[in-house]
């Protein structure tokens, strides 16, 4: 039932290849937000870019567009990142006979989120090329966003007029949505011992590494619950195998559904890494950052119920999830823009093997079309 809308399909493989070809890795976005400010104009939006990019030493801002509607009401966000991870450049959109579409193997396709590129764009087009009235529509096109969100994290959100928000930006088939994302706080932990020679006179050194290790095997890591997770990722220490090693390095993370646990669980780790840095006559040195910030968003609300509609008009089951993994909306409801965030048919991102599905990408679009109108 999707077909309803005017999908062109040639044009939505046409586009695809054509911004897969672009490479967008992170903070290198220039070309694409090039492309994409040319193709917004051309769809009659008032295009604007900010200086997110000089916050981190890139070349391209996040783009932001308005068009205006006919309907009365409250205006619709639609977003997209435009980066993509490593490797990402020289990618290549290879069609296979039964639908899917890959990278060539040594690159990622780039459909993360390419594909939720596309849908937006042929969305709108479909809106505009059937003559419906719609709704008064926002886009932003982020930078940096597979580096922990950081181009909403500077981005003016006093220029967005709308309270919901639909970011095309997960795994999955089209028709499933999370409501529901956790808060991510990443810490590093150096510890800082004294160097000595390891044969001649070890008793003078105060060895990093020991205490490092004494710490990691006192913290409870992988699943803490239900709703919380704890990793460390890297530890990285000494200089030689005849020295006592004077620092030693750790890194990792926390999720949690829960705001106040994480924090509270982040707050335990750092009070045992100084305890074991303390106990062998070191010193450390902790760092955390609040990455992504926990929300829920009920299922009464309005983003939800127009979702929900929009799917079984089309023939789609819509299914209600929540995700452990981040994306812009923490930082739209952050910002008190009601959002959630859509499959858009991508799967196995983040890896060379890859894909999305054209008729995933079709039914993405006409998704889009119908929570515009």
């Amino acid at each position: 039932m999707y077909r309803i809308w005017p999908i062109n399909e040639m044009r939505i493989k046409n586009e695809f290849a054509e911004l897969v070809a672009i490479d967008s890795v992170s903070f290198s976005e220039r070309q694409m937000a090039d492309c994409l400010m040319e193709k917004c104009k051309s769809l009659g939006f008032k295009v604007t870019e900010d200086r997110a990019g000089a916050h981190y030493g890139g070349n391209a801002g996040n783009l932001y567009g308005f068009l205006q509607g006919t309907l009365p009401g409250e205006p619709v966000l639609l977003s997209a990142h435009m980066d993509t991870v490593s490797p990402g450049k020289g990618k290549k959109a290879v069609f296979l006979e039964d639908g899917r579409i890959v990278s060539k193997g040594d690159t990622v396709l780039g459909a993360d989120d390419l594909a939720g590129i596309v849908e937006i764009l042929e969305g709108i087009r479909c809106v505009q090329e059937a003559g419906k009235p719609h709704r008064d529509i926002e886009i932003l096109f982020p930078i940096g966003e597979e580096d922990y969100v950081k181009g909403t994290d500077v981005f003016d959100f006093q220029t967005v007029r709308s309270k919901e928000a639909y970011v095309l930006d997960m795994s999955g088939p089209v028709g499933r949505a999370a409501i529901q994302a956790p808060s991510l706080i990443s810490f590093q932990s150096i510890i800082h011992g004294r160097a000595a020679h390891a044969g001649f006179e070890p008793e003078k050194g105060v060895n990093a590494i020991l205490a490092m290790s004494r710490a990691i095997a006192k913290i409870r890591q992988g699943r803490l619950d239900e709703e919380t997770t704890f990793n460390i990722g890297s530890v990285l220490g000494g200089e030689a195998l005849n020295i006592v090693p004077e620092i030693c390095t750790c890194t990792g993370e926390i999720r949690s559904y829960q705001n106040e646990t994480a924090l509270k669980y982040m707050e335990q780790v750092k009070n045992t890494f100084i305890q074991k840095a303390e106990e062998v006559g070191a010193i450390c040195e902790f760092h955390q950052k609040v990455e992504l910030t926990a929300y829920k968003i009920e299922e009464n609300q309005p983003v939800v119920k127009r979702f929900q509609k929009g799917c079984k008009k089309l023939g789609i089951e819509p299914e209600l999830v929540r995700t452990f993994g981040g994306s812009d909306n923490n930082n739209f409801v952050k910002n008190g823009i009601n959002g959630i965030v859509l499959s858009c048919g991508m799967y196995q991102v983040h890896s060379t093997n890859e894909y999305t599905i054209v008729e995933e990408l079709k039914k993405g679009a006409a998704l889009v079309a119908e929570l515009l109108v």
